[in-house]
C-alpha cells in the first residue's frame, strides 16, 4: 500500500490502480489524509516548491496519522536543510557515488591490504 501512495499514479498499472482504489475505497481517512498529504509532498518533491513547506507540515501535524505526523515533527526539527533540499536544483548524487565506490574497494580488499594499497586503486580508477 505505501507504494501505491508514494508512487505517481501515472507509474501504477491498472491492476495496482484497482487495488489501491479498494483499499482507499474502505478506509476514508486514508483516502482523504494519507494519500492527499503524501501526494502533495511529492509534488513539492518534483517541482522544487518548498517555500509551500510549512503549510504542509501543519496540515500533516493536523491530521493526525502517527506515521505522517511524526515525519512532519521531524522536519520541522531541520526546517532549514529541508527548505534548501526542497527548492534547488543542487543534489550530492555525483558526490555520494564516489563515496560508495570507495566504500566498494575498500569493502573488496578488506583484510587483504593496507591503506597504500587502496589509496594506488582509488587515485588509478
Amino acid at each position: 500500500m505505501t507504494g501505491w501512495l508514494t508512487r505517481h499514479p501515472a507509474t501504477l498499472t491498472e491492476e495496482e490502480k484497482r487495488h489501491r482504489k479498494a483499499v482507499l475505497d474502505r478506509c476514508p481517512e486514508l483516502a482523504s489524509a494519507a494519500a492527499e498529504l503524501t501526494s502533495s509532498f511529492e509534488e513539492m518533491l518534483t517541482i522544487l516548491s518548498g517555500t509551500r513547506l510549512p503549510e504542509w507540515i501543519t496540515e500533516a501535524a493536523e491530521a493526525n496519522l502517527p506515521g505522517i505526523s511524526s515525519f512532519a515533527v521531524g522536519l520541522h526539527s531541520d526546517f532549514d536543510a529541508v527548505t534548501a533540499g526542497l527548492t534547488t536544483d543542487w543534489n550530492s548524487g555525483p558526490v555520494e557515488g564516489a563515496v560508495n565506490r570507495i566504500k566498494m574497494l575498500k569493502w573488496q580488499m578488506f583484510g587483504r591490504a593496507g591503506f597504500p594499497l587502496l589509496r594506488r586503486r582509488v587515485l588509478l580508477a
